[in-house]
Formats: C-alpha cells, sequence, structure tokens
C-alpha cells in the first residue's frame, strides 16, 4: 500500500482508478492488485470503510457492543485492502472526469481532476470503477432545516467518526431498517432515545408479501430477526405515524405528527429522520451515463452490463452507487467490476474472467435475495416524498420551497433542469444532492407524468466545490486546448 498524501506523490496515469473505498472499493482494489494492476482508489475519507463502516481502522468506539458485529465485519476487508499493492489517496477529491482526447498513436484514455490538501493534478486511467455508494434519500418535511434537525445517518457517522453522541432528548422518525439499528447504536452509546417514530404506511405489507418467499431464504431473515430482538424493551416505539412535523423558533423544540388518529406533541432536542438510502450518481449523471427510473426503489439508477460497464466507455459503477443491495452485496459487486477490467485491459482472457466470475455471481444472487420484500416493505409514502405543504422548504440551498415550485410547473417549468433557470433550484453547493428526488417526482405529480418523464438535473463537473487557485494550477492537457481553440 503507497499512501498517497501529496498530489505531487500521483502517477501521471494508472490502469485502473477506484473512486472510494467503501466495501465496493476496497473489494476491487484487493482484486486488482492480485492481477497486478496498476490501481489508485480515491477516497474522500481520511480513512477506509466507506458510509456503512466508516472509521473502522480509526474509530475511537471500542465497545464492539455499541456499533454490533455488522460494522465489525468491515474490519478484515479494510486490513486487506490496506496490505494490497495500491496507491490510496484518502483525504482526496475527485471534481471532474472526461475523456482525454485522441492523440496520435495512443489510445484513448480517461481523465480525472484530483485534489489532495488544496492541491489539483490529473491523473490518466484506462479503466474507472465508480464506487461512490448510497446516500441518504431526502425526507423533506416542515422544519426539517431547523438547527437540531440531522439525518440519521449523519449522527451514525458522528458517532463512528468520532465517537459523538447527540445530546437532550432524541427522537428518530421515519422508516427502514437502519432507523432501529441507529436508535440501539446511539441507545447502547449512553444517548436518551425519547421515541422512535415509524412512519412506514401499514399498506405496505401487502406489497411485500409477494416477495415473502425470496425474503425467508435471504440472509436478510436473520439480520431483521436480531435487529428486532435488539430493539425489543427500547426506546417507545409509535408506528403509523403520519403529518411529521419539527417545530421550533431558533432551534428544534418539539417534533409533532398524528398517529392512531389522534394528533400528538413530543418534546425533543434532537430529531433524526431517515426514510431510506438511495444510489449516489452525481458522478455518473455528471459524465453522461445512461440512467432508468427504479420504480421499487423509487430514486435513479445507471444503466449497467452483466459487468456493471455504464453507458460511457470503460466506466464502471460497482455497489450501492448501481441500485441499493447492500454491504455484502457492494463488496461482491467490487471484485466483479475489477474482473471486467482486467479483461478490457487485456490482463486476463474471457474464460478466466468468466470462471473467477462464476461464485461471484452465484453469492450476489444468494445476497440479493429478499430485496425486493424490503424495497416493498419500507417503501416511503408518497407525503413524505412530496410535500403536501407549499411552505416546506425542498431546495435547502437556495430555500425554494414546494409551492415556489408547483408554481414555476403551473408557469411552464417542463422539468427539474427548467426549474434552474425559474428559480435556482439544484444550483446550490449540495448541487441538487438534497432535493433532486423531491424536484423529480413533485414536478411529475404537479404534470401527471411519470418520473422517468420527468427526468432529474443534468449535472456538471466539478463535482465537488474547488478553488480558483487549484484549478489554475493544473497543467494544460490536450483535451483543455481543443475545449477552447478553434480549428
Amino acid at each position: 500500500m503507497n499512501r498517497i498524501t501529496e498530489a505531487a506523490q500521483l502517477d501521471a496515469r494508472y490502469d485502473l482508478v477506484i473512486i472510494g473505498a467503501g466495501p465496493a472499493g476496497q473489494s476491487a482494489a484487493i482484486a486488482a492488485a492480485g492481477l497486478g494492476i496498476a490501481t489508485l482508489v480515491v477516497d474522500e475519507n481520511m480513512a477506509p470503510g466507506g458510509q456503512i463502516h466508516r472509521g473502522i481502522t480509526t474509530t475511537p468506539v471500542t465497545d464492539r457492543a455499541v456499533l454490533g458485529e455488522d460494522y465489525w465485519r468491515g474490519l478484515p476487508i479494510a486490513q486487506r485492502f490496506l496490505a494490497a499493492a495500491v496507491d490510496y489517496a484518502p483525504g482526496a477529491k475527485l471534481f471532474s472526469l472526461l475523456p482525454s482526447g485522441d492523440e496520435p498513436g495512443r489510445h484513448a484514455e480517461i481523465e480525472l481532476g484530483v485534489s489532495i490538501a488544496g492541491q489539483a493534478r490529473p491523473v490518466f486511467a484506462g479503466q474507472v470503477i465508480v464506487a461512490t455508494g448510497a446516500m441518504e434519500r431526502p425526507f423533506p418535511i416542515p422544519g426539517w432545516t431547523l438547527p437540531g434537525v440531522l439525518t440519521a445517518g449523519a449522527a451514525q457517522i458522528a458517532l463512528k467518526a468520532h465517537g459523538l453522541v447527540p445530546q437532550g432528548r432524541v427522537v428518530l422518525a421515519g422508516t427502514g431498517p437502519l432507523l432501529l439499528l441507529v436508535a440501539a447504536q446511539l441507545r447502547a452509546a449512553g444517548a436518551t432515545i425519547a421515541a422512535v417514530l415509524d412512519t412506514t404506511p401499514g399498506a405496505n405489507r401487502a406489497g411485500a408479501l409477494r416477495h415473502a418467499l425470496g425474503f425467508l431464504r435471504s440472509p436478510y431473515l436473520g439480520k431483521g430477526l436480531a435487529l428486532l430482538a435488539k430493539a425489543r424493551g427500547g426506546p417507545r416505539r409509535i408506528a403509523g405515524v403520519t403529518g411529521l412535523k419539527a417545530e421550533g423558533d431558533d432551534r428544534l423544540r418539539a417534533v409533532t405528527f398524528t398517529a392512531g388518529g389522534a394528533a400528538q406533541r413530543i418534546e425533543a432536542d434532537v430529531l433524526l429522520l431517515h426514510q431510506g438510502v438511495v444510489p449516489n450518481t452525481v458522478i455518473s449523471n455528471a459524465i453522461g451515463c445512461a440512467h432508468h427510473w427504479d420504480e421499487a426503489q423509487l430514486c435513479w439508477v445507471p444503466k449497467r452490463d452483466e459487468w456493471l460497464l455504464s453507458s460511457v466507455a470503460d466506466v464502471a459503477i460497482a455497489g450501492d452507487g448501481g441500485g441499493i443491495a447492500g454491504a455484502e452485496c457492494a463488496a461482491e459487486s467490487g471484485t466483479l467490476a475489477a474482473l471486467g477490467a482486467a479483461h478490457r485491459l487485456g490482463r486476463i482472457d474471457a474464460a478466466e474472467r468468466d470462471r473467477r466470475a462464476a461464485p461471484i455471481r452465484a453469492a450476489l444472487e444468494k445476497l440479493g435475495r429478499g430485496r425486493g420484500f424490503l424495497d416493498a416493505l419500507y417503501r416511503p409514502a408518497t407525503a413524505d416524498r412530496i410535500p403536501a405543504e407549499d411552505s416546506t422548504i425542498v431546495c435547502r440551498c437556495e430555500e425554494i420551497t414546494a409551492g415556489q415550485l408547483r408554481e414555476a410547473v403551473a408557469g411552464g417549468a417542463t422539468g427539474p433542469n427548467q426549474l434552474k433557470a425559474f428559480l435556482r433550484c439544484g444550483m446550490g453547493p449540495c448541487q441538487g444532492r438534497l432535493c433532486n428526488l423531491t424536484v423529480t417526482e413533485l414536478v411529475a405529480q404537479a404534470r401527471v407524468i411519470t418520473p422517468e418523464q420527468a427526468g432529474t438535473y443534468r449535472l456538471r463537473p466539478p463535482f465537488k466545490p474547488v478553488t480558483v487557485a487549484e484549478i489554475a494550477s493544473l497543467p494544460q492537457t490536450n483535451a483543455a486546448v481543443k475545449a477552447v481553440v478553434r480549428y
């Protein structure tokens, strides 16, 4: 393992560049190293693990019971990754990815813009694997911008990476297994959990039953039963919650909602929201990969072939960034993507690739059983995805409300990209990460069309904020000259 701490340490070219060091990225790197492929792993985090195993090698939480054994299963893979013969750039930003052009005498390559500690450098690659994982689905409720309102994932990151526990009365609200897991982890770490508010629609059970057989044959069953056992005897859990609101003036003071036909109010200092995770498609969107709307998971998913190759040449997408399937599937898919890249690089022939891939595909099939059950059971309610109240903020960066969006659609905005011109919606620092799904579904609802027809934001580099000084420090490349010089 060569740990890259300065941009000047980066090689000019690698056979393979992997974006992200979660289960998928680490597994891809381990497999690539075993095949002698010159590999660079670019990761924003300062240590491997991704979101699910964040801080696995550095966490100050030493009591294994707090985070649970599923978390600690990430340690062996991180140790193998750190011992692999690859270049690893933690704390690095990938801000661009584009073809480098067709210079005479050389094959077309992919050019990536990488910044480390304020210094930017271009890196060329024959193959790229995007393994950026998942992000939490937006949960736009009245008051969700108040200080004290966070996502459950944010609280989990603070606990894993820094051993931090929210103080005061904590309420968790939403749907999905992660909600119960975070509640159990925070409680074990000493947090005061006032209540867990379950917004899962009761009508979801009928749809989930169609997938019950697969679920009963899947690894999810044992994990689910263990999680329910851990939650038993824990904080008060209220099911059938609707009309969720965060109330307060300068900060969160209370959470109000309806359950069992009655309006209820719980005083709270911290509200943690969660209604599932969705693929992080920022990079795949920005580089022009084809996507489709997944009606089961209610999100945009990149189109991939059997080797996880996207519609953009030589760019594969592994892990939850290509569709939510969980950490174990992500690890297997990372290895599969690496085998595909190795074949395209000419390191192994098709027969060897297929032989190595066979047990991986069998594992993916087994691990994927039951996914349909979870997607159907924890399908977020329409009212929790598309705000009914016009005053609810949808685009946090530009403070655009649901009412303003509906008014703009009525005034002629046909989709999310047109709304940028009408309202600057999605043009803030988050680049639409926190509002794109809500905007897509809101437009679709207002125009009585499908989300696929409504579309989503068309993103552009830089994927993450970079300074003018970083951009100016980049050496001129053939592609950069071609972009501005007339012929």
